[in-house]
């Protein structure tokens, strides 16, 4: 039976085991986090392992899922640093023009996210927050490639390629699209608002 840590923190479900002699580890099984132990732990280590599993286990969820509880300034920050590391040798001034906001937004019903070129916003579907973030990286990168090239041609596909994992990331959005059943398509639009 599920324990509760404490008011805010998540249900908790410890296992002993007999096979294990040393080793700890903690996993989520829906929204309860499961903790396995060694039979032989005393309640003290219980305690003590439950709270340092829990400890890992969200600061390993924070790398994987970057967008969880970032606001719009490190959003922002985000897409700074992917703008330096990819497209600014792409630029012939040697500086990719910075979008003038980058923001999370309500989900969004056919986009993950969309630039708008003419005033340089980019919003983020809040749908995103929870995607590894090498896949929030490539949305980032594909939208602010939408600052000098609008639509989807050769242009656009080869900066958007400098993110080295994007070809990956749109397997990746488009199978999260499918399994949700949204109507998320990679469409060739001339506004620069992409599909994904």
């Amino acid at each position: 039976m599920p324990e509760r840590r404490d008011e805010t923190g998540p249900d908790v479900e410890v296992r002993r085991s007999a096979r294990r002699r040393r080793t700890v580890d903690a996993h989520r099984e829906g929204s309860t986090v499961v903790v396995t132990i060694p039979a032989s732990m005393s309640r003290a280590q219980e305690k003590h392992w439950v709270g340092e599993m829990l400890a890992r286990l969200e600061r390993s969820e924070s790398r994987r899922r970057p967008g969880r509880r970032a606001g719009d300034g490190e959003l922002a920050a985000r897409a700074d640093g992917l703008a330096s590391a990819h497209l600014d040798a792409a630029a012939p001034e040697g500086r990719w023009p910075r979008p003038a906001s980058v923001r999370w937004t309500r989900p969004m019903r056919t986009r993950w996210a969309s630039c708008t070129p003419a005033d340089g916003t980019i919003r983020v579907s809040e749908r995103l927050r929870e995607v590894p973030g090498w896949v929030l990286d490539h949305v980032l990168v594909h939208e602010m490639a939408h600052l000098r090239e609008p639509g989807h041609g050769p242009a656009f596909r080869a900066l958007e390629a400098r993110y080295p994992r994007s070809e990956r990331a749109i397997g990746y959005l488009e199978g999260l699209a499918a399994a949700a059943g949204l109507p998320i398509t990679d469409t060739d639009e001339s506004d620069g608002d992409a599909g994904d």
